[in-house]
């Protein structure tokens, strides 16, 4: 799964310490998420289109194809 994560955050000019910070999480998840090695889990993924007040979609790039569904 692809995110516009990295893109927002810095857009933001917030450090991925202060982003896990403010999602209570650790900042390896953030570096994770960005990586795209980890995938968020509904709730995460809910309060980081929270706080940049996007959708997940907008955060989120779902490929079909990638997730061989």
């Amino acid at each position: 799964m692809k995110t516009r994560l990295r893109e927002l955050r810095e857009a933001e000019c917030i450090s991925q310490t202060a982003l896990a910070d403010i999602l209570e999480v650790s900042r390896q998840t953030i570096i994770s998420l960005e990586s795209g090695k980890y995938k968020a889990s509904l709730v995460l993924a809910h309060k980081i289109a929270q706080y940049f007040d996007k959708t997940i979609e907008d955060i989120f790039i779902f490929d079909l194809e990638e997730e061989n569904l």
